[in-house]
């Protein structure tokens, strides 16, 4: 007999004799309950020695039983099987016993009500409402490569990708089968005027009310008072669709409508303050949603984290909550010390919250654009998830703006699909999976749709798809812990500590810049008697006290080299925690003294330009404290005008020659661009070295009168030599070749400032002699020429 045929016949057996019988369970404490325990089953027309027959008939039976069990596997859902029939089994007469009550459930278990349908269960919701399109240009281009940015085509894009993919039901637009649980449609509806009043002010929204009653013509001069606004008379009714669809999609959600969901909502609205629409945005769409769900749901949506992934700072949705302890607001964006939009300092990384609000506001500030999926997975996985963890929220709200997407001209980055799909399932993981995804930006019409449909693949239980890229760039690993740091004050379970401001006071500590400069001044006058050059200007001689150095020989030299670098690297490895370095297993990269070496030895007169990265006692990322505000750029700017000036433009040397490192080299091109005239005549060769950040463009709008080059972007490129990291984002550039007006770009093949000076010192060197054997040449054919 087989096991499965031994199985039907213990299920008989029992309901043919006046006893049952049950197989063997194993209850909690791991202990198998003895499988032929028995009942009494009332029946008046057995005898006592029938019933003494039947039992004994049935302990046979149970002893046949072990026996094949212990002879023969069977497979675990035939064993389930078996357990799950017998624990109601049916009586004489139509009545039924439940086998288990007084073994197994006690009171308390049987008072138990019957449990509510899990949230997996649910279906995920989605918000979309045709009549948000009627918001557009009144005046629009005629040509559609010159279309807004904020299309209204963006919304049905993307509802149209979901359709086609089955998730939405939808017979016009539906190529295939659906899923087995499509989303679940959630009806827009016109937000409050005292909802919004919740985030902007009465005047506002009186204002926008007012748009609907002008005149086109009346619209078309208003908008232009505004900052990135298009205004129609439709414009004010989409807004409170828009408004109101973010609401109700997350009162869904906060009332297990549906377990998680996505609102496919226009006109944006992350960067409309109290008092103004900016940016697109007319009213901020998720502060109102979220304060709305705090009201009406105090006890179930008290905490609300906002995830803001829109390239983008919203700067809307940080002012609204700023204060606000129960709001954590965490942005990823590009800020690029305050000129990307919105311009200016707030969407830097040391506005984290005022008041009772103090640490609920994290910014993690991209330095430039080209940030992938590297770099925003390691952000969430070094910053977001810790911090949201800890925050626990009761609801999660991604402003879900898509610019930062492969594709989006506007963004400049690299995020894909997949990317913006791994980073919605870790935050599947918080609020018990009440997550609302609500549209922000996104220009790219494919971008924007793929991207969108990847993440509502997760909202309804997809895996993410596999990613390719996962080496996060160095600038971005820079940015996340620099984050860290200094958020670490606020939230214990950020690493690295930060060591606090109190350090830089205590008495006995230096900035380390100081302490290698003043190293680096002793080797250069002892190996080439190299003195500090005098700088007479207060402002610059604080800043830049020690950090210009020359050879005896630079303001009579004919061929005088002029170094504009950052400082030296530092190599070791810091404790996790405290950063603290071990001298013994630290060491300082300087590949850039064996060319003031040579330099020095071709009896080139030498300048030695160290930009430190605090200047004036503050920090590359704040403000100098002076009465200007100046940046450390603009600080090297000044700089490098007053060397010109004072010393380079006014001494004998015919032919100058510049080398940059770092992003120092930005101060050579901007004194190239701001002496264009002067530069051109004195300098025949520029060297530049560029680990990382931004590129700099030199402009043809200039007015110097070229002859043989034609424009100045030519002749920088004729005369430079720019040597590029190999994993700088320039190169990522797919199809496309860089800008010539980058000068001449040569790819090294390694990635830190050091190495790339060693590797192509002897470049270097050919470099430089080439232009003066070329510079001879010219001279001598010129000579020759004269009667």
């Amino acid at each position: 007999m087989n096991p499965v045929e031994a199985d039907s016949e213990m299920l008989d057996a029992p309901q043919n004799s006046s006893r049952s019988f049950v197989p063997s369970v194993e209850i909690e404490d791991g202990r198998a309950i003895d499988s032929a325990f028995s009942q009494d089953v009332p029946n008046s027309t057995s005898s006592h020695g029938q019933q003494e027959n039947s039992s004994i008939a049935n302990s046979d039976l149970l002893r046949s039983s072990r026996k094949r069990h212990r002879e023969s596997s069977r497979e675990p859902s035939i064993l389930a099987n078996n357990v799950a029939s017998n624990l109601s089994i049916k009586m004489p007469g139509g009545q039924s016993e439940r086998m288990i009550e007084g073994e197994f459930l006690d009171e308390e278990d049987a008072e138990r009500k019957p449990p509510a349908p899990y949230a997996s269960s649910l279906p995920t919701g989605l918000c979309y409402d045709v009549r948000m399109r009627y918001h557009c240009e009144l005046d629009p281009p005629t040509f559609r490569s010159d279309y807004h940015p904020e299309d209204p085509r963006r919304i049905f894009k993307i509802y149209k990708e979901l359709c086609i993919a089955g998730l939405v039901k939808n017979d016009l637009l539906n190529v295939g089968p659906l899923i087995p649980n499509p989303l679940l449609n959630i009806s827009a509806r016109n937000v409050t005027e005292a909802e919004v009043c919740l985030v902007h002010d009465q005047k506002h929204f009186e204002f926008m009310r007012s748009t609907a009653r002008m005149t086109p013509d009346d619209l078309i001069v208003l908008e232009r008072e505004f900052d990135s606004i298009y205004l129609n008379t439709l414009t004010f009714s989409c807004a409170l669709l828009s408004a109101g669809g973010a609401i109700e999609t997350c009162k869904a959600v906060a009332s297990g409508q549906v377990k998680n969901a996505i609102a496919v909502i226009r006109p944006p609205g992350h960067h409309a303050e109290c008092n103004r629409p900016m940016g697109f945005c007319i009213f901020d769409n998720v502060s109102i949603a979220a304060k709305v769900c705090q009201q009406e749901y105090p006890e179930t949506c008290r905490k609300v984290l906002i995830l803001d992934w829109d390239v983008h700072h919203g700067n809307g949705v940080q002012q609204a909550f700023y204060q606000d302890p129960n709001v954590l607001y965490i942005s990823l964006h590009v800020h690029q010390n305050g000129e990307f939009y919105p311009q200016g300092p707030f969407g830097d990384h040391v506005h984290c919250g005022a008041g009772s609000g103090l640490g609920k506001n994290i910014n993690i500030p991209w330095p430039t654009k080209g940030m992938g999926d590297a770099d925003y997975l390691l952000a969430f996985q070094h910053v977001v998830m810790p911090v949201a963890y800890k925050f626990d929220p009761d609801m999660v709200i991604i402003a879900a703006g898509f610019d930062a997407a492969a594709g989006d001209q506007l963004g400049g980055c690299f995020v894909t699909p997949s990317c913006y799909a791994h980073m919605t399932h870790m935050l599947m993981s918080l609020a018990k999976g009440k997550l609302v995804v609500c549209l922000e930006g996104g220009y790219n019409l494919e971008s924007i749709s793929k991207s969108a449909l990847a993440v509502t693949r997760t909202l309804i239980g997809e895996m993410p798809e596999r990613m390719l890229n996962t080496q996060a760039t160095e600038t971005g690993i820079e940015t996340i812990e620099m984050v860290a740091m200094y958020q670490s004050r606020f939230w214990p379970c950020l690493y690295p500590k930060d060591p606090g401001e109190e350090v830089f006071d205590r008495s006995g500590t230096e900035h380390l810049d100081d302490v290698i400069r003043y190293y680096q001044a002793s080797q250069l006058k002892e190996a080439h008697n190299m003195t500090n050059v005098m700088i007479y200007r207060d402002r610059l001689a604080r800043s830049f006290e020690n950090q210009v150095m020359a050879t005896p020989n630079f303001e009579e030299a004919e061929r005088l080299v002029v170094i504009f670098h950052d400082p030296p690297e530092i190599m070791g490895t810091p404790h996790p925690v405290t950063k603290k370095l071990a001298l013994d297993k630290t060491w300082l990269a300087d590949g850039l003294k064996q060319y003031v070496d040579w330099a020095a030895r071709q009896g080139f007169g030498v300048i030695d330009v160290n930009i430190p990265k605090v200047v004036a006692g503050v920090h590359l990322s704040d403000e100098l404290a002076d009465e200007e505000g100046m940046k450390r750029t603009k600080a090297m700017d000044e700089l490098a005008v007053y060397l010109w000036e004072n010393y380079i433009e006014i001494n004998d040397a015919e032919e100058v020659y510049f080398i940059g490192v770092g992003t120092a080299y930005t101060g050579i091109i901007n004194l190239l661009q701001s002496r264009e005239q002067e530069f051109v005549e004195r300098v025949y060769g520029l060297v530049n070295f560029i680990s990382e950040g931004p590129l700099i463009p030199v402009s043809d709008q200039g007015t110097y009168n070229f002859s043989s080059y034609q424009s100045m972007s030519k002749w920088y490129r004729s005369l430079s030599a720019n040597f590029v990291s190999n994993t700088h984002l320039v190169w990522d550039i797919t199809g496309k070749r860089p800008s010539k007006r980058f000068g001449n770009l040569i790819q090294s093949s390694k990635i830190s400032l050091n190495d790339m000076l060693m590797e192509r010192f002897e470049d270097v060197q050919d470099f430089i002699l080439t232009k003066i054997e070329m510079r001879r040449q010219r001279r001598q054919a010129l000579a020759g020429q004269q009667p």
